[in-house]
């Protein structure tokens, strides 16, 4: 007999999903299809400390638990215990890493095993694509929560798959002074840049220089260039602002919250391949994604945008990416003043 999603009657619902930042925000409209089709359950994420606030604000979760990377064999089977003994209606796996089919695995091992969508050949509801792992996260999210039976009419048709949604955030904060530009001394117009990327993949980080060029080509023409990111960034932004004094730096000055408003806002963002841009095009603001071809396929990861245009430039490393062809693009989104 074919498992059956629980549905409306599910009590005790579970979501897992660990990081990373980028993977995270592209979940949220498939968490928000979880929370639609269990509208009375209690829903858990199970996630890490970076996403604690982040999730306990999020309209689609009402309880955070951070250990989902536990350290050590002792806290592992600790966290496999309180799973067990909350006796979930049913887990949706939206990490599936070798991590979580352990979690999975370990479960089973005594009595029945839980009702799991995820990637596991034992799971109720078994992702079984070849090809997921060549899939973009949200049509991936999308095609998994069609085997688990949340889907209307039993699949997502055309553009309809769940696609995320941060307008929440300054619903849910309301319109507080840290939410303006005003309150790092902006003022509009201004756009976003986001040099960063993981410092041991050099060839998905644009050179500096290029940032810096580009910048002065930027504030040129009366636009304010705000570089954010995190402590990483921090060598990368004191360069630029050295090459180009007319930048403002924000890089570890902005939350998750921060980064999604002062998105809404910006005329438009230009990126590596990281979270932050991922949040900036889905909280609306026109993007140009710079991707290294030897390091990432934009088919597969390209920011989106609910409404805006992304445009991707690529080359097969970003030193290979001229600033005259990320300027292209700035002018091709006619966003530019006159």
């Amino acid at each position: 007999m074919s498992p059956v999603n629980p549905g409306a009657s599910a009590k005790e619902v579970l979501i897992i999903k660990l990081s990373a930042l980028g993977d995270f925000v592209l979940a949220l409209g498939a968490m928000k299809a979880v929370r639609e089709t269990h509208p009375s359950a209690r829903i858990t994420l199970l996630t890490t400390p970076f996403f604690e606030e982040f999730g306990k604000l999020c309209p689609y979760i009402d309880r955070v638990e951070t250990d989902g990377r536990p350290e050590g064999m002792k806290a592992t089977a600790a966290l496999i215990q309180r799973i067990r003994r909350s006796n979930y209606d049913i887990i949706y796996d939206f990490q599936t890493s070798g991590r979580t089919r352990n979690y999975f695995t370990a479960l089973s091992r005594s009595g029945k095993a839980p009702l799991w969508s995820g990637h596991h050949e034992k799971a109720a509801f078994f992702h079984d694509n070849a090809d997921r792992g060549k899939m973009h996260s949200i049509d991936r999210l999308a095609e998994q929560l069609e085997v688990a039976g949340v889907a209307p009419e039993g699949r997502w048709l055309g553009t309809s798959a769940p696609f995320p949604d941060l307008s929440w955030v300054r619903h849910k904060i309301g319109d507080t002074p840290r939410l303006q530009p005003a309150y790092f001394s902006l003022s509009e117009p201004y756009m976003l840049l986001i040099p960063g990327a993981s410092a041991h993949r050099e060839a998905k980080r644009w050179p500096e220089e290029n940032y810096a060029e580009l910048a002065t080509r930027i504030a040129d023409a009366g636009i304010t260039p705000v570089i954010i990111g995190g402590k990483a960034e921090g060598p990368l932004a004191q360069e630029i602002v050295r090459r180009e004094p007319r930048v403002k730096s924000l890089v570890t000055r902005t939350d998750l919250f921060q980064i999604v408003t002062l998105a809404e806002k910006a005329l438009f963002v230009v990126g590596n391949d990281t979270g932050p841009m991922h949040m900036a095009t889905l909280a609306g603001a026109p993007g140009i994604a710079l991707f290294a071809l030897t390091e990432s396929d934009p088919d597969h990861s390209a920011p989106r945008g609910p409404k805006q245009p992304v445009i991707i430039n690529s080359a097969p490393t970003l030193k290979e990416l001229s600033v005259d062809d990320v300027w292209q693009s700035v002018r091709a989104l006619g966003l530019l003043p006159a």
